[in-house]
């Protein structure tokens, strides 16, 4: 057994076609731990600086390759 983390909309929709899976309360911890990281704001930071935005909850599909 397993626990999905997953963010969902304002109508209960899934934002992730998967979400984070936690296979033990170790798992968690661990992941708590990454969480609260000093760093992790920074970069998160830096990556929306470089990421287009997200509008209207869809993401556009320019520049996308898929393979």
């Amino acid at each position: 057994m397993v626990v999905e983390l997953n963010p969902v909309d304002e109508g209960g929709t899934p934002k992730k076609r998967r979400g984070l899976i936690l296979r033990s309360a170790s798992e968690l911890e661990e992941f708590k731990e990454l969480l609260v990281d000093e760093k992790l704001p920074k970069l998160m930071g830096m990556i929306d600086s470089v990421n287009p935005k997200v509008e209207g909850g869809r993401r556009r599909e320019e520049g996308i390759i898929e393979l």
